[in-house]
């Protein structure tokens, strides 16, 4: 399957990652696809510290070597077995290694990676990751290890997660885990489970602990973070048979994001990912009463035709998401958005391509995320929709999309040039060890000359000029 991101981040790119705590073992950790698993790459460092590992960045020196998958897309599975074979031509120098696959296509796949790719060791689910220890015991021992039951209720809100990423300055802040849509394309619900909420003041604990170790921003992570609802703990309750008292002590994203924004309120606040049936225009009032919180939504629409969010069980329409994007605009006008967009899914028509097209045009997305349908085994669309589109159709409506978002980045970034914004720094630019790259609260990458600023610092930057998803400008001392 083909994919194509228009993101200077590079989400989708792997994340080798490294820490050093005093341990003698070495595990060596990659990660694929969403942010969540990066984040539960974190949680599975911290677990197996424990354990006696701490993390390398040199596969030949592993003892352990563990890769966090995603099934979401044919292509993250297909990046994840020819790294199966890396790590097997590595193995037969170094036979002691062990190697495990973790996340959403270990689920999913479960013991066939037993079977078919020899070298893996262990599987293990994303809820099972609490049990890696006893897992290793088992592989210690010269027996294969799995584990992928699913829980209704593991949050892993009482694990501090090993910080690998972020440079010291972003971090990932997980508060709902599992998936209550069923969308007919996706496997979430299948590889990660019932949705559940994570108790908000563990939530509030895991970002005061950052804020005092010197993070500057946090993103608080969920397959759908406005459906985020605590009452009490566990599965999302049904209201309509609650006690009252159970109502009103409940906790919403809204109120979440109130919390956290108030108790570091030099802090920035990011969260992601949204669906359009959860967002409420409560979430927009408590985005646009602090600033602190980015003004950016990512917001998947998938289709601009109702009748293709209808066969993808899409809880929204074409109106009503256009009804939704003019209440960000009006509570919150400046806001940044981007999409997810799934071309070629089963029965689209051109009518239905052009109804995307059309409403790209309508909101031009600062950028987006955007590919090619693949059928996924198990989901109701594999088992009910033939994959009827013909390739050569996917690719050609896949770069009109392409080429019509490209457009709209570039029409978004020259909006910024000759205004002064605030950049977090967050790392030295790629192309250049004499300028810094930091984000600005709209999610657009700027770069600039170093001069006497580092790695964390905010910084106003005067935008000269851009490419198509980055701007270029220089540090100044005030805002225009």
């Amino acid at each position: 399957m083909e994919e194509k991101i228009i993101d200077e981040n590079k989400q989708g790119e792997a994340l080798v990652l490294e820490a050093t705590n005093g341990n003698t073992r070495k595990l060596f950790i990659e990660s694929y696809g969403c942010q969540m698993n990066f984040s539960d790459s974190e949680i599975v460092a911290s677990i197996l510290a424990k354990q006696g590992y701490n993390t390398t960045k040199i596969l030949e020196e592993a003892d352990l070597v563990l890769v966090n998958t995603c099934s979401i897309r044919d292509k993250a599975e297909q990046t994840v077995r020819k790294r199966l074979e890396k790590y097997n031509a590595v193995k037969r120098t170094n036979p002691k290694m062990k190697v495990g696959v973790l996340g959403c296509m270990a689920e999913r796949l479960k013991s066939k990676f037993l079977e078919e790719e020899k070298i893996v060791d262990m599987v293990v689910g994303p809820d099972a990751y609490k049990d890696l220890p006893n897992l290793l015991e088992e592989v210690e021992a010269g027996r294969d290890a799995v584990n992928v039951i699913l829980s209704k209720e593991e949050t892993y809100g009482d694990i501090a997660p090993v910080r690998l990423g972020g440079y010291g300055v972003t971090a990932f802040v997980s508060i709902t885990r599992g998936c209550d849509n069923m969308c007919t394309f996706c496997v979430v619900p299948f590889t990660r489970g019932r949705e559940r909420s994570r108790d908000p003041q563990s939530i509030l604990t895991e970002v005061n602990d950052l804020a005092e170790k010197g993070y500057m921003e946090i993103t608080l992570l969920g397959q759908n973070v406005d459906s985020y609802l605590w009452y009490g703990g566990g599965l999302k309750k049904d209201f309509k048979n609650a006690s009252e008292i159970q109502k009103a002590t409940a906790t919403n994203f809204a109120q979440l994001l109130d919390m956290v924004a108030t108790a570091q309120p030099h802090m920035r606040i990011r969260f992601s990912t949204s669906n359009p049936q959860d967002m409420t225009e409560d979430v927009l009032h408590s985005m646009a009463k602090h600033k602190n919180i980015c003004n950016y939504i990512h917001l998947p629409v998938q289709s601009g035709s109702t009748r293709i969010l209808k066969e993808m069980n899409r809880q929204h329409t074409r109106e009503e998401y256009i009804a939704l994007i003019n209440k960000i605009w009006e509570i919150i006008p400046d806001c940044a958005i981007s999409q997810d967009i799934i071309t070629g899914f089963p029965t689209e028509t051109e009518q239905d391509h052009r109804e995307t097209l059309s409403l790209m045009e309508y909101v031009k997305y600062d950028f987006g995320f955007m590919f090619m349908y693949s059928e996924r085994p198990g989901t109701t669309a594999a088992r009910k929709l033939e994959d009827d589109i013909p390739l050569d159709v996917k690719k050609r409506r896949l770069t009109e999309i392409v080429d019509l978002q490209l457009m709209h980045s570039a029409y978004r970034t020259k909006k910024f040039v000759g205004k002064t914004l605030e950049v977090l720094i967050e790392k030295e630019s790629k192309k250049s060890d004499q300028h810094w790259s930091g984000r600005t609260q709209y999610n657009t990458v700027a770069v600039f000359p170093k001069e006497n600023y580092k790695v964390g610092d905010l910084v106003m930057v005067k935008v000269e000029d851009c490419t198509s998803a980055t701007l270029l400008g220089v540090a100044v001392d005030y805002a225009e």
